[in-house]
């Protein structure tokens, strides 16, 4: 292992940011559940208000789903120029602060701020100006992690939310992910945290006490992954200039399905899914795959690249439709869907431990 080299990292997500800005823009949608995206009877929600959340609409969700849960949801068009626009303002404000940016999508980004251009020691007083300038410019909230590494700035960010601010210490680290639940943990998603709960893995402290061969023999390559982050340990850089190779969505079915209908209306949904992210990641592409996996744990992937740019679900649905008749899935039952679009053009493409809290 390398020695840990403590940086000072800010990770800022926006609070759902979508809808916030519909919020802004529109007085009628404040303080009323509304989701962006989707409509009452077709698509998908892509991002839903906190007063949505309460009724547990969140996005990805099918929206016929999201108005049966919340029966007064307001359904608002997407409007990606509005928060592209809105996304470059705070973008600016990031370098005003640091060149070592980099973006994850429109509304969340990495900071290193180690060395940062207002001479600041302390990454948690670069994190409070950056929150006061984005509301004082955008009357938006943002929510901020602050820590030595990326994964743990990222957890601390979704911490506290909305317009939170948590600061994990490199002092503090383990013992503070030994009692967050597995869920939490960036980068373990649904299925994963089922699996790690029939093996008695519910906490970070109950993860910690496997070995490194047992977590390779469970999850493969990702086990060494899960025994260094439980440990703090997390060494990748702020990469400004992050290249995404492909944008993509799955999802894992709760009964495996045979029935080829229902197969098209799921893939529909992930089509819309796939075409939120990809504005998102303001990115345009030539290959659509498609990912199936079978009851059996079998997975297959089918791929076409077509002679234009992708940009849209129009694009890539028929041609998603083709991969999978071209499957010979037969009556096999299918436990997950995937689709993805690669071949992407984007348009971004010691005293250190106290200084956490030096003004």
């Amino acid at each position: 292992m390398p020695p840990l080299s403590i940086r000072k990292i800010i990770h800022i997500d926006m609070d759902a940011f979508f809808a916030s800005v519909e919020q802004r823009d529109n007085p009628a949608y404040q303080g009323k559940p509304i989701a962006v995206g989707g409509s009452s009877h077709r698509g998908v929600v892509a991002a839903a208000s906190y007063e949505a959340r309460v009724f547990g609409v969140r996005s990805a969700m099918p929206s016929v789903k999201a108005a049966r849960l919340c029966p007064h949801l307001i359904f608002v068009k997407s409007r990606f120029d509005a928060y592209r626009t809105v996304s470059q303002q705070i973008r600016e404000i990031f370098f005003q602060y640091t060149d070592l940016v980099e973006p994850l999508s429109l509304d969340e980004a990495y900071l290193d701020v180690t060395e940062n251009k207002k001479g600041l020691k302390s990454a948690i007083r670069v994190a409070q100006l950056i929150k006061a300038q984005i509301l004082e410019e955008t009357q938006l909230t943002a929510s901020a992690g602050v820590s030595y590494n990326k994964f743990l700035a990222k957890i601390a960010s979704d911490y506290d939310k909305p317009n939170g601010l948590k600061v994990i210490l490199p002092q503090e680290a383990v013992a503070f992910l030994e009692t967050l639940p597995i869920e939490k943990f960036h980068g373990i998603g649904r299925v994963t945290a089922q699996k790690m709960h029939t093996l008695q893995i519910t906490t970070g402290r109950d993860l910690k006490k496997r070995a490194l061969p047992e977590l390779v023999r469970y999850f493969g390559k990702t086990g060494r992954h899960y025994y260094q982050i439980v440990r703090g340990e997390d060494y990748r850089e702020v990469k400004p200039h992050r290249i995404r190779k492909s944008v993509g969505i799955e999802t894992t079915f709760f009964r495996d399905i045979t029935d080829p209908e229902a197969l098209l209306e799921e893939l529909e949904a992930l089509s819309v899914s796939l075409e939120e992210r990809v504005r998102r990641n303001q990115a345009r592409g030539r290959t659509i795959t498609l990912k199936i996996k079978f009851t059996d744990f079998q997975v297959i992937t089918r791929s076409y690249t077509a002679p234009r740019l992708l940009t849209t679900s129009a694009d890539w649905y028929p041609l998603a439709i083709r991969l999978l008749n071209d499957s010979e899935i037969s009556q096999r039952a299918v436990r997950l869907l995937g689709l993805s679009l690669s071949s992407l053009i984007t348009q971004s493409s010691n005293q250190l431990y106290f200084d956490f809290f030096l003004d």
